[in-house]
């Protein structure tokens, strides 16, 4: 009875060690191959609006299944964002001034006087103070597969849109880009 339990045992061990050397190999190895992405925490001050805003940028693109279960995904998409929202301020003084005299005098020995004289003098001085409220986001991020090799990536920063507030913008492109790069990928032939 051991001997069978230990020939049980062994070939237990070779199934499973067959099912991790083959779960490596199946991490996928270009862009075209991922269905499933997990979107880690990104690095950064504001960062976790801008993931929310990624995650829901993606999942309006339809071309990917969007999971909170790392071990399930096909590819991690993971990096920096942040959002800052700050004052810019302007000052500017600018003048001009120009004077101008002239002048004619003349004097005699005797009663004999007589003598012109004018001045002008005019400025202009003008000082201009502004404060213009700014929003500006980032975020550079990339998607790796589970063996953590580099699969695509991209960097995409705004100071808002018409419709958008900056950091919404910057999910869009990240999805948008992706977007076109997953469709370029797809109708490239892969080279091996």
């Amino acid at each position: 009875m051991s001997l069978l339990k230990a020939l049980l045992t062994a070939a237990l061990l070779s199934t499973l060690l067959k099912a991790q050397s083959s779960g490596a190999d199946s991490a996928v190895t270009g862009l075209p191959e991922v269905k499933r992405i997990y979107v880690a925490e990104l690095i950064g001050t504001e960062a976790s609006a801008l993931r929310e805003l990624i995650i829901a940028s993606l999942a309006s693109s339809k071309l990917f299944v969007l999971t909170e279960n790392a071990d399930r995904a096909d590819a991690i998409l993971k990096g920096a964002a942040d959002d800052h929202v700050f004052t810019d301020i302007h000052d500017v003084e600018e003048g001009v001034s120009t004077r101008q005299s002239g002048g004619k005098s003349s004097s005699g020995t005797t009663l004999k006087s007589g003598g012109v004289y004018a001045g002008l003098s005019v400025s202009d001085n003008e000082s201009h103070h502004s404060r213009e409220r700014k929003h500006e986001a980032y975020a550079a991020v990339r998607l790796c597969n589970i063996n953590g090799d580099v699969l695509w990536s991209t960097t995409q920063e705004s100071q808002g849109a018409k419709f958008k507030g900056a950091s919404a913008d910057v999910a869009a492109k990240v999805a948008h880009q992706l977007t076109l790069d997953m469709e370029k990928a797809r109708r490239t032939p892969a080279v091996n």
